[in-house]
């Protein structure tokens, strides 16, 4: 993957800021419930672990994880599919809704059994699955293929699950292919994607069973070098734009009709981690609606692939956790991402707390007044005065440390979200454009002695004083460190 991780993901969020794009998943929703416990001895019964339950987690499987996926990423999101009218029916709805997922599309069908996967866990490694439900009957199909022409009509893109359960074949499938306008894009992830040659799809995500089954031959020990060799036959099998083979730990194989690429991928090893390949269709199908061209789009659905590897049972990326995956917990931004950054936050309802400083030699003082200084909202900005404006309010011999490694370290601090760098004399300039909600200083000041209050007043922010933290202070700290003897030698 040439393309730089983090430029890739404030590329694709930009464009989700400016307009959040419609996608309808259409296919099997199921229910994956987790129980876990310990496992510390064997039944008297039968050779088996005996598992005390500890935890009962119900979430979204199937189709909607891969819904659920997508409106954590920031779409606009709406799942066409067949349920029950059973308990299983009643909490994939009740969890899919919660999430922000369009759910008129979902059609309960009397007496129908909603498939359901349940997983025992016991030590962190998952014992059993126990799996029940109906496959769709042909009668309802006629309902959710009546569902998936209305739900997208207006859609900007358009991703197919259909792992056999039935809420996408038959008539559905049928539906789609006849209709006279369509989506701009189609990614179809199925277990047999030939009969979706129909739909000739912008995209396909065969794993390597699915591949092996499309070619009707092995991939070998080295699955990478033979889906590479592939292509022509993989295009012409799914009669797709282009072809994701991807290969779990081995990363993807990305085929479109001008190029072949890879993307590598960097999976931790986790026993009871699920649902990697819903992520990757959801990511890939949002990059794709947002213009991307399929090999950088396969690298933004590798990178959201990558986080939920690291957790355990079937997880969710989120647009923040993406974010924070390529660019750390707390990043280094300019005035202009910072802006961008804090307008998501405001639409996301997040309170704004700014601060500001030279911070040269980092101390408990300092520490202590950024934790107080989070404690006042849900987001910590932190500006930096750079190296001239530090040398105008300090004197000369000062900066000690540079901007940049200021920065750093401050941002690597959990208390932290953002940092950027400014050259004013005063933090008037930056309150001007960013609005905090809060301007949070020391306590060795007033709100009477900053040159800022009247500014932060004027937009209807709040100033702070926070706690004195006494016997810490930079000056204090170089001072005591240039009276030291030079060491002999």
């Amino acid at each position: 993957m040439t393309t730089d991780p983090a430029a890739l993901v404030r590329r694709v969020g930009a464009r989700l800021d400016g307009r959040r794009p419609r996608i309808v998943v259409l296919g099997d929703a199921l229910l994956d419930r987790w129980w876990a416990g310990s496992a510390d001895r064997i039944s008297r019964e039968a050779p088996a672990p005996v598992v005390r339950i500890a935890d009962r987690a119900d979430v979204p499987g199937g189709a909607a994880n891969t819904a659920v996926n997508l409106a954590a990423l920031g779409a606009d999101v709406a799942i066409v599919g067949a349920v029950g009218d059973d308990d299983g029916g009643t909490a994939l709805a009740t969890l899919l809704a919660a999430a922000g997922v369009d759910i008129t599309g979902l059609v309960r069908i009397p007496g129908f059994a909603t498939t359901v996967k349940t997983r025992i866990a016991g030590g962190g490694q998952v014992l059993v699955r126990l799996d029940e439900g109906d496959a769709v009957p042909d009668e309802a199909r006629a309902l959710v293929a009546a569902a998936a022409l209305a739900a997208t009509r207006a859609a900007d893109a358009e991703l197919v699950c259909d792992y056999g359960i039935g809420s996408a074949s038959g008539a559905v499938r049928e539906a789609l292919a006849a209709r006279g306008a369509r989506p701009p894009v189609t990614v179809v992830d199925a277990h047999d994607l030939a009969p979706w040659a129909v739909l000739s799809p912008t995209a396909v995500t065969p794993n390597a069973g699915e591949t092996e089954r499309l070619l009707e031959a092995s991939l070998g020990p080295d699955r990478v070098a033979s889906a590479v060799l592939q292509r022509d036959a993989l295009l012409a099998a799914t009669g797709a734009a282009g072809v994701v083979v991807t290969l779990d730990r081995d990363g993807t194989v990305v085929h479109d009709a001008a190029s072949t690429s890879r993307t590598v991928a960097h999976p931790a090893p986790d026993a009871m981690a699920n649902g990697a390949g819903d992520t990757f269709a959801a990511a890939l199908t949002l990059a794709l609606a947002g213009g991307e061209p399929l090999p950088e789009a396969a690298a933004f659905a590798q990178l959201a692939a990558d986080v939920v590897v690291r957790q355990p049972g079937t997880s969710v990326c989120s647009r923040e956790a993406l974010r924070a995956s390529v660019e750390g917990p707390a990043r280094v931004l300019d005035t202009d991402r910072l802006e961008a950054a804090l307008d998501a936050d405001r639409r996301a309802g997040r309170r704004i707390v700014f601060t500001n400083g030279c911070f040269d030699v980092l101390h408990v003082g300092h520490i202590t007044s950024l934790k107080q200084a989070k404690q006042l909202g849900d987001v910590l900005v932190v500006a930096v005065n750079d190296d001239d404006s530090v040398r105008r309010l300090k004197g000369p011999g000062r900066p000690i440390n540079r901007a940049a490694d200021r920065a750093g370290v401050l941002a690597e601090l959990t208390s932290v979200d953002y940092v950027t760098v400014f050259g004013s004399d005063t933090a008037i300039p930056l309150l001007e454009r960013l609005r905090p909600d809060v301007y949070a200083k020391g306590g060795d000041y007033t709100p009477a002695m900053l040159e800022e209050t009247p500014t932060v007043e004027a937009y209807g922010g709040t100033v702070a004083i926070l706690g004195y933290v006494s016997a810490h202070s930079t000056s204090g700290i170089i001072a005591r460190t240039r009276a030291l003897p030079e060491a002999a030698g």
